[in-house]
């Protein structure tokens, strides 16, 4: 058993360091740093992530607490909260978005044969984006209502493993279509999107990249049925329809034929309409792609449950942006954890044990699989045992 080491410091091991010293050579990111270094930084707010810290002075006040375990867990520097609100304020962002995609990159090559629920050869992605309020006096360079700031985080996701591939932060009145607009699309992938999503004009680039897409569609679409496919009502399905466009504006857009499913849930009593460029698939499969979607909710309610994004440690926009792709790289790093050390436990349920075990002297595994081994001990001793246990 490991007892030297802390579970922090063990969890350090899985950052790849030659890359994240690349990631700060890219941006000059410690120029005329004297006592307090980009890693120093990632650590500090790393820490914060992993233990539920709420403010500065919180991430202060813990770390002095524990300043006989820091150098061993791989601090040099002097860890205040002038420093650490100076690191975020001035330090370039896009280090930790680097390094973010670096593990981003990692976790999908573990990922790459993970069960999501369907046995597909294409990747799949779910697209979406989720708001977080904001105070308007704090942050007014994020202003989305009259009387309201937001971010708004708009997300590509690996439905393999839950990775989040593409994250781009944004003040809360960009709209979700302006970065669809921006999407390297990939070749034969498929996108699944919530109906907020619909421009056709964006959507025909999907057929021109050979590529597919998933969406719902709006209940004021105009169109007429080409032709319709045999279904099995028993499933669920009510419809399998090849249409074409018809509105002013939408058939010049998207002049080629559209794929229409209608599929009733009766559990939710509620009637779904896709639209799809992909006439292969089966009719159920579009739906349960669709389904699976709900995983990137999922991950916009974990993280804003689990990582501090809700109360943000700065109010400009590096310091936004930086706590936020820190997290992002936490939530990536836990994914790889799991993954390599092999463990059935949710995500959630490895954070929660982290978190209260952090600066314990345990080996990781033992610590997040809860197997602690009864060891008899076998010194020699001069007295003779009195019961055989």
């Amino acid at each position: 058993m490991n007892t030297e080491r802390t579970v922090f410091s063990q969890i350090l091991d899985f950052i790849p360091k030659h890359q994240f010293r690349t990631c700060v050579n890219r941006y000059n990111g410690n120029y005329r740093t004297k006592s307090f270094s980009c890693f120093d930084q990632y650590l500090t707010m790393a820490f914060a992530q992993l233990s539920y810290r709420e403010s500065l002075r919180d991430i202060e006040t813990c770390l002095r607490a524990l300043h006989q375990k820091l150098y061993r867990c791989g601090f040099r520097g002097s860890v205040s909260r002038n420093n650490l609100a100076n690191a975020n304020e001035k330090r370039d962002w896009r280090i930790y978005h680097d390094f973010a995609q670096t593990l981003i990159k990692k976790a999908r090559q573990l990922y790459a044969n993970e069960d999501f629920g369907i046995t597909l050869e294409n990747t799949v992605y779910a697209l979406d984006a989720t708001v977080i309020d904001l105070c308007l006096s704090l942050f007014p360079w994020a202003q989305h209502r009259r009387h309201k700031s937001a971010v708004k985080l708009h997300t590509l996701m690996d439905l393999k493993g839950s990775i989040p591939t593409f994250v781009r932060i944004t003040s809360g009145s960009v709209h979700e279509t302006t970065v669809f607009r921006n999407l390297l699309l990939e070749p034969s992938a498929i996108y699944v999107m919530d109906k907020g999503y619909t421009d056709f004009a964006i959507l025909h680039t999907f057929s021109k990249s050979n590529c597919f897409f998933v969406i719902r569609a709006k209940e004021n679409t105009v169109y007429y049925r080409k032709c319709s496919h045999p279904i099995d009502k028993s499933t669920g399905l009510r419809s399998d329809q090849t249409i074409m466009l018809t509105g002013p504006k939408t058939s010049k857009l998207y002049p080629i034929p559209l794929r229409r499913i209608t599929f009733r849930d009766e559990d939710q009593n509620r009637t779904f309409v896709f639209l799809t460029n992909n006439f292969q698939l089966d009719a159920l499969t579009v739906c349960q792609l669709y389904k699976l979607r709900w995983q990137i909710e999922l991950f916009f309610k974990w993280i804003k449950q689990h990582l501090r994004i809700k109360s943000f440690f700065g109010t400009s926009v590096n310091a936004v942006k930086t706590q936020v792709w820190i997290a992002i790289s936490v939530y990536v790093l836990v994914a790889i954890i799991k993954k390599e050390l092999k463990l059935e436990r949710s995500l959630h349920e490895i954070l929660q044990i982290i978190s209260i075990l952090l600066f314990e002297k345990s080996t990781l595994k033992q610590a997040l699989t809860g197997n602690y081994c009864n060891l008899k001990e076998q010194q020699n001793y001069n007295q003779l045992s009195l019961f055989n246990l």
